[in-house]
């Protein structure tokens, strides 16, 4: 990623050497998003903006400081893009997070989270 694309980005968590995540799912939301960008669902400035209008309807909503939840706003804002670009439904999201959900409630802690622990699958 170039420091202009990470520019364009309104307040992502960095240092000098680049993006920085304090859970291991940040930094799956992250390569998410560069993944869908990479295939074409998305430009970057259409991400961008994405994000900013997602950041900017939660700091009026809550008058907080948006930079202590970043990814939960990146993760909602790449949500309603996929939505908008027809590339999943809500309902195949919800039921995904479902299964997930069930996967995570169904492994040992410590073991990676996989579907096929997904009782229901």
């Amino acid at each position: 990623m170039t420091s202009e694309a990470l520019t364009a980005l309104p307040g992502i968590p960095r240092d000098e050497d680049g993006p920085v995540f304090r859970e291991p799912w940040e930094a799956q939301a992250f390569a998410m998003a560069l993944a869908l960008h990479a295939n074409g669902l998305f430009s970057w400035p259409e991400w961008a903006d994405a994000l900013y209008r997602e950041i900017k309807a939660a700091e009026a909503s809550s008058g907080g400081d948006a930079g202590a939840v970043y990814y939960t706003h990146w993760l909602t804002a790449l949500e309603k893009l996929v939505i908008t670009k027809n590339a999943a439904t809500p309902e195949s999201l919800h039921s995904l997070q479902a299964k997930w959900d069930r996967a995570a409630r169904a492994t040992p802690h410590g073991k990676p989270i996989e579907l096929a622990n997904d009782p229901q699958a």
